[in-house]
């Protein structure tokens, strides 16, 4: 089982940066592919971007591309999401969550396939 804990949220004005971390328990987060999903008021939850376990490949949706980066840090236990050039529309909850996978090398990209949540971290952008 793995605990997630996320932090580095804000309120931002239009155009700026932030960076998301989000740290884990355990001894065995590198068996564990990774993601980061946002939910805003009235909307359902969505995938932002995935990282595999090894950290070799990523996946950002649309929306973000472009503009926010995943990475991780095996040894520190840790998944960033530097997100850049925030836009008013980029305003949610943002969620890490983690998959724990033996084999495949990939990423994931639908809620329900990742087993654990953090509690989220507000961002907040301003016009």
């Amino acid at each position: 089982q793995v605990q997630l804990v996320e932090s580095g949220g804000g309120l931002v004005q239009a155009g700026g940066s932030l960076r998301l971390s989000c740290a884990a328990s355990g001894r065995t987060f590198s068996s564990y592919a990774m993601g980061w999903f946002r939910q805003a008021p009235g909307k359902e939850r969505e995938f932002v971007a995935g990282i595999s376990r090894s950290g070799v490949r990523t996946l950002s949706a649309d929306s973000v591309k472009g503009r926010f980066t995943i990475s991780r840090d095996n040894a520190k236990n840790t998944v960033d999401l530097q997100m850049n050039s925030l836009k008013p529309e980029d305003t949610a909850v943002y969620f890490c969550a983690a998959k724990s996978t033996l084999y495949f090398t990939g990423t994931y990209i639908t809620a329900v396939e990742y087993d654990y949540w953090g509690q989220g971290t507000q961002v907040t952008v301003s016009s």
